[in-house]
C-alpha cells in the first residue's frame, strides 16, 4: 500500500520539468530577474485568461488583496464584509489597511458566504464585500453585484483557490471590481513559490495597484504616495507562463475526478460531498466532504482523519477555526455560536487528496480507507 499524499507536486514537474528547467535556465542566463518580458507577457495572457482588460502581478495573493482594498481607498473607519471560513489573509488584509472585517456565517452547502445574511450587515460604514469562492467553488456573483450595486459597495473576488472557475460562462476574478489571485504552489495556478495577480477592467484602478506594488511611484524615482515593495520576479513569471499553457487540463482532470470522487463516495453513510450550485463550474482546488457529527461527538471527523493516516491517506482540514473566533480578532466581540455554521463546518470538513495526476487506483485506495474509518 503506497502512501498518498493531500497534493503531489512531484507527478507534475515530471510532465513539465524539462521545459520548465530550459525556460528558467534562459532567464537566469538573461541576467535580468526582476521585470522584464516574461512579468509583461505573463501579465498579459492572464489577464486575457481571466478575461479582463489588465493583469497585474504582486508577490502573493495576501499582497493582491492588500493592493486591491488599498486600490479602492477602503481604510480607517471603513467596514469590509466578507466570510470566517478562509484562509487569515481574507481579513488580515482589511486589517492591515486599518478598516474592520465583518462576519457573515456561510452556506453548508457550498461553504461559501451566505448571501441571504449579507444586506443585514451592511451599515453606513461599509465600503466593500470580499466574496471567497472556496475550494474552487464560485460565489454566486449573480447576487453579489445586485447586493453591491443596491447599497453602493465595491466587490473583491477573492480567487486564491478557484483561478479557471467560472459563474454563468464568466471566469471569477473578472465579475467584481477587482479579482485576487494567489500562485501559491498548491494553487490550481501554482509557481515554484510564492506570487500572486490583480484583475480589473477599471484603468484607474489598474494604474493605481501597479504604483503602489513599486514603492507607490508614478515614474523612477517620483513618489505619490507609500506603497510597498510587492514584484513577481522574472523566474516566477516563467514558471507560470508555462503552466497556464496547461491549466484548463489540469482543471479538466480535478473536475473528473471530483465527478469520481463523489460517486464512489455516494452510497457511504455519514459524509456529505461538496455541493456545487447552478451556475457554477468548481475547478476542485479541494474536494472536501463533511464528516457528520454524530449527536454531541464533535470529533467524529478528527477520528476519521487518524484513521485514514494509519492506511497511509493522507487528508487536510481547511479550516479548523473560524477567523471570528481566532484570537486575533476576540477584539471584534464575536462569541461562540454566534455564526454557527461556520463553527459547525470547522468540526465537520475534510479535504482528501486531490492533485490532477490523482490515479483511479489512488482514488479507489482512498475510498475504501474512507469506508473502513468511518466504521
Amino acid at each position: 500500500m503506497n502512501s498518498i499524499p493531500p497534493f503531489d507536486l512531484t507527478e507534475q514537474y515530471k510532465l513539465i520539468g524539462e521545459e520548465v528547467g530550459a525556460a528558467v535556465l534562459e532567464v537566469l542566463a538573461s541576467g535580468r530577474y526582476i521585470g522584464g518580458s516574461p512579468v509583461e507577457q505573463f501579465e498579459q495572457q492572464f489577464a486575457q485568461f481571466v478575461g479582463t482588460a489588465h493583469g497585474i502581478t504582486c508577490n502573493s495573493g495576501t499582497d493582491a488583496l492588500y493592493l486591491a482594498l488599498r486600490s479602492l481607498n477602503i481604510g480607517a473607519g471603513d467596514e469590509v464584509i466578507t466570510t470566517p471560513f478562509t484562509f487569515v489573509a481574507t481579513a488580515e488584509t482589511v486589517s492591515a489597511v486599518g478598516a474592520t472585517p465583518v462576519f457573515v456565517d456561510i452556506d453548508a452547502a457550498t461553504f461559501n458566504l451566505n448571501l441571504d445574511q449579507v444586506e443585514a450587515a451592511i451599515t453606513d460604514r461599509t465600503k466593500a464585500i470580499i466574496p471567497v469562492h472556496l475550494f474552487g467553488q464560485p460565489v454566486d456573483m449573480t447576487r453579489v453585484m445586485e447586493i453591491a450595486q443596491k447599497h453602493h459597495l465595491s466587490v473583491i473576488e477573492d480567487c486564491a483557490q478557484s483561478t479557471g472557475a467560472e459563474w454563468n460562462g464568466a471566469k471569477v476574478g473578472s465579475i467584481g471590481h477587482v479579482g485576487c489571485f494567489s500562485f501559491f504552489p498548491t494553487k490550481n495556478l501554482g509557481a515554484c513559490g510564492d506570487g500572486g495577480a490583480i484583475t480589473t477592467n477599471d484603468p484607474t484602478i489598474a494604474s493605481r495597484v501597479r504604483m503602489l506594488r513599486d514603492h507607490g511611484q508614478c515614474q523612477r524615482y517620483r513618489y505619490e504616495e507609500v506603497g510597498v515593495n510587492s514584484r513577481l520576479d522574472a523566474v516566477q513569471a516563467t514558471i507560470l507562463l508555462i503552466k497556464l499553457r496547461y491549466l484548463n487540463q489540469w482543471n479538466a482532470q480535478r473536475q473528473t475526478i471530483a465527478d469520481r470522487y463523489t460517486q464512489l463516495l455516494q452510497p457511504l453513510p455519514g459524509i456529505q460531498s461538496p455541493q456545487t450550485i447552478a451556475g457554477g463550474t468548481s475547478v476542485w482546488n479541494q474536494y472536501t466532504i463533511r464528516v457528520l457529527s454524530k449527536g454531541n461527538l464533535s470529533h467524529e471527523r478528527d477520528r476519521v482523519r487518524q484513521r485514514l493516516q494509519e492506511q497511509q491517506v493522507s487528508s487536510m482540514i481547511y479550516y479548523p477555526m473560524p477567523l471570528h473566533l481566532q484570537p486575533v480578532y476576540a477584539s471584534l466581540g464575536y462569541q461562540p455560536g454566534q455564526l454557527p455554521v461556520s463553527e459547525q463546518m470547522a468540526q465537520e470538513v475534510l479535504s482528501l487528496p486531490m492533485f490532477p495526476e490523482l490515479s483511479p487506483l489512488q482514488q479507489d485506495q482512498i475510498v475504501y480507507a474512507l469506508k473502513d474509518s468511518l466504521q
